[in-house]
């Protein structure tokens, strides 16, 4: 267990780890010169623990890597795991790894990691499809989603097998240091096995003073690291002779970090929208066309080639949209002369074939949505565009919606109403919203279409600005007297409310605004 100058959260993370029984020889706390007084507590923890050790490092690192090579180091047993002060092990999570590790007789072992966002405390797995069920993987070639799992923390070594082969952390202050990390354990190529208990809770505070490494995405050298730990991993397996598994790192990095930080580009100030731009460019100018054909279809590939076209940033809320998750791509459907699908009619080298060789269940499809609150109940307008024909093809005949809350797994408003011919290439429908039911709290739009064939896609929906549409409105309750609600695009430019009821919460809002305003 690492830690530094965070004694609000270091007891949690050593009695969890000291909870998991007794396959758990040794809980070593490594202590990278903290000035908080977090060496003090871990000493008054090991003083009436014989299992703790603390080993303090005499100056600080600046990153996570230098105190995780020191903990195993230290190690005496046979397997060891990394944990961070900030975060837990649930119950069973050494028991889990361990049976499966040695059953398989696996180098490694792995399960399943939950991201908690905290103060909701709302779970979302991590890299869930790898965890769906036990598997035995005999060499991670055999299973190239091996390397969109970068977290060092929900797995299982085996301490003679990182040290027979001389894996480490990068040093001293280095962001994502997992990523090389991973890539060294895969490109030694151990046998894995997984198991779909849940092995590790990361915990995301983003409402801390002090944002984690990876969650502090308002600075350019953050994507600065990210590039050069990306670019390491990917030498790292490709040395190794794990050409396909560095394909698949590369593949990753279009689909996860460049979906990621194009929904909050928007965000930025020009000059770091520019300074991104370029340095994401010359890292795109390294891929091989071997590189590109792999998952030809995939959202982040076609963003990924708008960014590599174009010198610079350009149609940053329609790239955002086609980031999201599931992809949205507005219109227009442009086409080049011979009648190819093209992202637009001055970029007519990036075409959108590939996305149509998709069922309609899996294609980028875009529905617009604007709430207008009102007194009594309010109105939820809904239109479905159409692409290159596909739609009209699958004849879309009804959409389902559901408020599902931000903060726990609450859903409301529940609602399926038919869509109708709007247009020629336009599909509409509205629905009732009653803002009272829905209560307090930030609810997501969620859309389920449904065609004539009985597929479905479940989707979000594109919120519309403009002409006061994401105005913030105080409307008169039969229940709550009053109630203030706030229709709002999220980063990646998805329809979302915010409601709060009666004056007290009213108050509340207004109080959460300054203190993210300030923050």
């Amino acid at each position: 267990m690492i830690g530094y100058n965070d004694r609000a959260h270091v007891g949690d993370a050593v009695r969890s780890a000291l909870a998991q029984g007794p396959a758990v020889a040794e809980v070593i706390a490594v202590d990278d010169c903290s000035t908080d007084g977090s060496d003090e507590l871990l000493a008054r923890l090991a003083a009436g623990e014989p299992r703790l050790r603390v080993v303090r490092r005499p100056v600080n690192s600046g990153g996570c890597g230098s105190p995780r090579n020191a903990g195993v180091d230290a190690a005496t047993a046979p397997y060891v795991m990394f944990l961070d002060s900030d975060d837990v092990l649930p119950p069973g999570a050494v028991d889990a790894l361990l049976a499966a590790a040695t059953e398989a007789r696996a180098e490694v072992a792995s399960g399943l990691c939950v991201r908690r966002e905290l103060p909701s405390g709302r779970d979302q797995p991590w890299q869930a499809p790898l965890y769906a069920a036990p598997a035995v993987v005999a060499r991670p070639a055999q299973r190239p989603l091996l390397v969109h799992d970068t977290l060092c923390v929900n797995k299982l070594y085996r301490t003679d097998f990182l040290r027979h082969h001389g894996i480490r952390f990068p040093e001293g202050r280095f962001l994502y240091e997992d990523f090389v990390f991973v890539a060294r354990v895969l490109a030694a190529s151990p046998r894995i096995a997984l198991v779909p208990d849940r092995v590790y809770v990361w915990q995301v505070r983003r409402s801390a003073e002090r944002l984690s490494l990876s969650l502090d995405r308002g600075r350019i050298e953050n994507w600065t690291a990210r590039l050069e730990a990306s670019t390491l991993a990917y030498d790292i397996l490709l040395s190794a002779g794990q050409k396909d598994l560095a394909r698949a790192a590369r593949a990753k990095f279009l689909d996860h970090e460049v979906r990621m930080y194009v929904r909050e580009l928007g965000l930025r100030d020009p000059h770091y929208r520019r300074a991104w731009w370029e340095l994401t460019r010359e890292y795109l100018a390294h891929y091989d066309a071997a590189d590109w054909e792999l998952n030809p279809a995939s959202p982040g590939r076609t963003v990924a080639r708008v960014l590599l076209e174009s010198p610079e940033p350009r149609d940053l809320p329609r790239l955002r949209e086609l980031a999201a998750r599931p992809a949205r791509l507005l219109p227009p459907y442009a086409r080049a002369a011979d009648g190819t699908p093209v992202w637009s009619a001055d970029l007519p080298q990036v075409s959108l074939a590939p996305f149509l060789t998709r069922p309609v269940a899996g294609l980028p499809l875009a529905v617009d949505a604007e709430l207008r609150p009102r007194a009594r109940v309010s109105l939820l307008r809904l239109r479905l565009h159409d692409l290159y024909g596909r739609v009209a093809e699958a004849d879309p005949r009804e959409v389902e919606l559901e408020w599902q809350a931000r903060e726990d797994d609450r859903t409301r408003g529940h609602t399926t109403v038919a869509l109708t011919p709007s247009g020629a290439d336009t599909w509409s429908a509205e629905a009732p919203v009653d803002l009272a039911r829905l209560g307090s709290g930030t609810w997501d739009l969620r859309l389920t279409l449904r065609f004539a064939d009985g597929t479905q896609r479940e989707m979000t929906a594109h919120a519309l600005t403009g002409a006061g549409r994401l105005r913030r409105r105080a409307v008169p309750s039969a229940v709550h007297g009053v109630l203030l609600a706030q229709p709002y695009a999220t980063h990646s430019g998805a329809l979302a409310l915010r409601v709060a009821t009666g004056p007290g919460g009213v108050l509340r809002v207004v109080r959460g605004r300054l203190r993210r305003l300030l923050h």
